[in-house]
C-alpha cells in the first residue's frame, strides 16, 4: 500500500495564521501536525508517501524533506488551486499506479494511529474503507448512513436535518477503483470534486465499501480550539524528558519535557507541558497544557492552556494568557494598565502591546 496526504487548501477557519503558513504544519505538542499524519502511516507499515501541496508547497517540502528522517520516502504533487478532495486524488494517479492507499488529510489528527483499520483493510476483501466518529452533531461533516446491517448506504454532505450520528472522517482507504469514481463524478456547486460523491459512486456500482468505527480519540485541527485540544490530548500521554536545564529557584512539577537547550530560570512549569529548544523560561509560571516550540523567550508573566510557536517573545504581559494559540515571531509586550486574563489568537509576525 501506499499513502496519500493532502496538504494544499486555504485553512481559512485558522486565519490570520493561513495567511502566512501551512495549516498542517501548525505543532501540536511542539510537532507539525502533519509529522503525525506521515508517522501513523510509516507505524501502519505504509512508507511510499505522496504529499498533495499547493501554495504552501516550499514550507511542506522544507519541514519534511525527502521523507528520510519519518523512515519514509516522500515525493510532491502538485495542486494548481483547492479544486476538492476527490481532486486529490485524481492527479494523484500517476504516484499510486494500481496500488491500494490510505488517503489522510494532512489536518486531522488521530492519537491512537490507524494501524489496526490499515491491517484491516489489508486483510479484507473491500474496495474502499471509511472511518467514522460518533457525534451528537456531524452536520457540518460529510455524514454516513447505515443500513440494518451495519453496512454504508448512503453517504450526505453536511445534512441540513440529522440522518445519522456517524461523520466520516478525512482518512480513508481505497484500491483502484477510486480512480473510476473520481473520474466520473462531476463539479459539486462549489466547484470541487467532493469526496462524498467519490464514496457514493462506489456505493451505487455495488463495490464493497466498508466502514470502521472509531473509538479513540479523533480532531480535525482546523481551528484554535481544536489545536488546544489536539494539543491537550498528547500533553496527557506525554513521557517526562529533561534535556534542558533548570536553575535551582524553579520548579517543574508533573509530566515536563524539556527539549534540548531549553533554559528555566527562577520558574514554575506546572505539566503537562513541553518547552521547545533553546527556549527560554525566566520568571515566569508555565501552566497545564502548555506547548511552547522552539526558540522562544517567555519571561516576567503567566501561560497556560496554549500553543506558541517558534521565535515568540512574550514579555512582561500584565495579565495570565490562557486558551491562546500564538504564532511565529510574534511579541507580547506591556505598555501599562490593568487586565485580570487574556485570550488571544495572533498571527504570526505580530506584535501586541496590552495597556
Amino acid at each position: 500500500m501506499k499513502g496519500l496526504i493532502l496538504s494544499g487548501g486555504k485553512g481559512t477557519r485558522l486565519r490570520p495564521f493561513t495567511y502566512t503558513g501551512a495549516k498542517q504544519l501548525v505543532p501540536v505538542a511542539n510537532k507539525p501536525v502533519l509529522f503525525y499524519a506521515i508517522e501513523d502511516l510509516v507505524e501502519a507499515g505504509i512508507t511510499e508517501i505522496g504529499i498533495v501541496v499547493g501554495d504552501t508547497g516550499d514550507q511542506v517540502r522544507e519541514a519534511v524533506g525527502d521523507g528520510a528522517r519519518f523512515g519514509a520516502q516522500v515525493c510532491y504533487i502538485e495542486q494548481d488551486a483547492p479544486r476538492g478532495i476527490a481532486h486529490g486524488i485524481k492527479i494523484a494517479r500517476h504516484f499510486i499506479g494500481d496500488d491500494a492507499f490510505v488517503l489522510f488529510l494532512g489536518d486531522n489528527f488521530i492519537r491512537d494511529g490507524i494501524a489496526a483499520q490499515v491491517a484491516a483493510f489489508r486483510h479484507g476483501a473491500m474496495n474502499a474503507q471509511i472511518i467514522l466518529h460518533k457525534m451528537d452533531d456531524p452536520s457540518s461533516m460529510g455524514v454516513a448512513v447505515l443500513d440494518e446491517r451495519g453496512r454504508v448506504a448512503r453517504l450526505v454532505e453536511k445534512p441540513k436535518q440529522f440522518v445519522s450520528p456517524y461523520a466520516v472522517i478525512g482518512i480513508y482507504m481505497f484500491d483502484h477503483r477510486v480512480f473510476e469514481a473520481v473520474n466520473s463524478i462531476q463539479p459539486s456547486a462549489r466547484g470541487e470534486l467532493e469526496i462524498t460523491d467519490t464514496i457514493q459512486y462506489l456505493i451505487d456500482a455495488r463495490l464493497a465499501v466498508c466502514a470502521h468505527l472509531l473509538e479513540g480519540w479523533w480532531i480535525d485541527t482546523g481551528k484554535m480550539s481544536d489545536i488546544l485540544e489536539a494539543n491537550r490530548l498528547v500533553l496527557d500521554i506525554l513521557e517526562p524528558k529533561n534535556e534542558g536545564q533548570v536553575n535551582g529557584d524553579s520548579r517543574i512539577e508533573g509530566r515536563v519535557v524539556l527539549q534540548n537547550g531549553a533554559v528555566v530560570v527562577n520558574s514554575t512549569v506546572r505539566g503537562p507541558a513541553i518547552i521547545g529548544e533553546r527556549t527560554r523560561i525566566e520568571n515566569a509560571y508555565v501552566g497545564p497544557y502548555t506547548s511552547i516550540y522552539h526558540d522562544c523567550l517567555i519571561q516576567d508573566c503567566e501561560i497556560e492552556h496554549s500553543v506558541v510557536l517558534e521565535n515568540s517573545q512574550i514579555v512582561d504581559a500584565p495579565a495570565r494568557i490562557a486558551d491562546s494559540l500564538i504564532g511565529r515571531n510574534v511579541e507580547i509586550t506591556r505598555t501599562g494598565g490593568n487586565t485580570k486574563t487574556l485570550k488571544m489568537m495572533v498571527g504570526d509576525h505580530s506584535k501586541v502591546g496590552i495597556l
